[in-house]
């Protein structure tokens, strides 16, 4: 076998623990993930697990699904494409945080997979905006208690006592930003006339 059908295999065997990590980090079942796609349980569990090759009509729904670029499951070498890839961090209790943006000092933004959790209320300096992408996120606000859906937005001053995480069992998913130094990070232009 020469070196190029070698790094193809490679890159074939590294789909299937990509696609596990994937669904896990998201709280996702392979019930759930069969559901969303029609392919069977048996079928993803064995993709998984690199007992069944990975084809494209697999492929495709699964990046669906998981709202991933098809070259993130496939680890295909860069090819001068300017999106970037993004490293995801491992925080406890199964999180998942990717920083969107590198600016110290300035507003930060993230995209976040919050695992369920106890919630514990912090307080800190700053400003957080938050964006429900996937699931439903609840917000505790000192004594008040709020479930944010999908393209619901909430924003607050993180001196105030405040957790945030899933609503329920399953994971959710969320773009965040902060600002250091209570930077309000959405500004309300006024509409043109």
């Amino acid at each position: 076998m020469d070196s190029v059908d070698a790094e193809a295999e490679q890159i074939i065997d590294g789909i299937g623990p990509r696609l596990r990590t994937l669904r896990r980090d998201r709280g996702v079942t392979l019930e759930d993930l069969a559901a969303m796609t029609g392919i069977s349980v048996s079928t993803l569990s064995r993709l998984e697990s690199g007992k069944r090759r990975p084809t494209l009509d697999l492929l495709i729904p699964l990046a669906r699904a998981h709202r991933v670029a098809l070259d993130q499951l496939v680890a295909a070498p860069a090819t001068g494409d300017p999106r970037v890839h993004l490293k995801p961090q491992r925080h406890g209790q199964g999180s998942v945080l990717v920083p969107l943006t590198q600016y110290p000092g300035r507003v930060q933004v993230f995209k976040q997979v919050l695992s369920p959790r106890e919630p514990k209320l912090v307080t800190h300096d700053g400003y957080e905006w938050l964006y429900v992408l996937a699931g439903e996120l609840r917000i505790v606000l000192g004594e008040r208690d709020f479930t944010l859906r999908p393209g619901e937005v909430a924003e607050f001053d993180t001196r105030e006592p405040h957790w945030f995480g899933p609503a329920g069992p399953n994971a959710v998913e969320i773009l965040h930003l902060f600002g250091p130094r209570g930077d309000q990070a959405v500004i309300r232009a006024s509409p043109s006339s």
